[in-house]
């Protein structure tokens, strides 16, 4: 028998009308948010599929998704408010659907950019109850759901790099939950997501980027 937690209960804090269309939206939002990593976002294009794109607006999923974006919390009220908010802050933003199938119904791709230029394209998925899947970074097929603090690495598949990554970690004290690492090709590019018991301190992401050769892009998710 599956056991169930006062969350799968209840559900999840947040302002409605949906779990998924609307709580694990903003949830997927923020996780574009967060790789750009605190600066000022300049942009952000989104895209909905399947039942996003179909139902989305008239359940929020757009207002939810920028929201995300904008760094609100799926309880914040503000998320009603997030196309007027994008606005004042200067966010240039546009939302399509697109008919196009996906493996899962409820999925949202985010192109987002910061003004110092940097760039993400994520494609994540609202599987129920609020909960998330990002799929894609960048093209790279990834998997995670937001439930544990993690960084998200990408870096040239050379020998050595996982190995000195986690000594960093293991070396201050922080606690791998889960760890999964894509490449697209042998010795190419390659991205590893690293799920923790608690954030990993900025001083020893700055040491990860400053010291392991390879490291293109670390961000705190």
């Amino acid at each position: 028998m599956k056991e169930f937690s006062v969350f799968d209960i209840i559900g999840p804090r947040m302002v409605g009308p949906s779990s998924s269309h609307t709580a694990g939206a903003v949830r997927i939002g923020l996780i574009a948010h967060r790789l750009i990593g605190g600066e000022h976002i300049k942009s952000a294009d989104i895209t909905l599929y399947g039942s996003f794109a179909e139902t989305g607006f008239g359940h929020g999923t757009d207002r939810a998704i920028l929201a995300g974006v904008l760094g609100i919390e799926p309880d914040d009220p503000r998320v009603r408010y997030s196309v007027l908010l994008a606005k004042s802050e200067g966010v240039d933003f546009s939302v399509q659907k697109s008919e196009l199938e996906m493996n899962h119904p409820n999925t949202a791709k985010i192109v987002v950019s910061s003004v110092s230029g940097r760039t993400f394209e994520i494609v994540g998925t609202s599987v129920g109850g609020g909960n998330i899947e990002i799929v894609e970074i960048n093209g790279m097929e990834v998997s995670f759901t937001g439930d544990y603090p993690a960084i998200v690495l990408f870096y040239r598949d050379v020998p050595g790099v996982i190995s000195k990554v986690t000594s960093i970690l293991a070396e201050n004290s922080v606690n791998v939950a889960f760890m999964k690492v894509f490449r697209s090709a042998k010795r190419m590019d390659a991205c590893m997501v690293i799920e923790t018991d608690a954030p990993v301190p900025g001083e020893d992401i700055e040491l990860i980027k400053n010291s392991v050769d390879g490291i293109k892009e670390i961000c705190a998710v």
